[in-house]
């Protein structure tokens, strides 16, 4: 489990290759199509 930890962080989903720029640290896991999003800068 990778969780959300600092602004600017980019995460993508494996699965349909959504894209999300952290723009505020609020803590949790970030999922998409069921599944963790993959931790790609940051």
């Amino acid at each position: 489990m990778v969780n959300v930890s600092k602004e600017g962080q980019v995460y993508e989903c494996e699965i349909c290759g959504n894209v999300v720029v952290v723009k505020a640290v609020g803590g949790g896991e970030l999922v998409c199509c069921g599944e963790p999003m993959k931790l790609i800068e940051g």
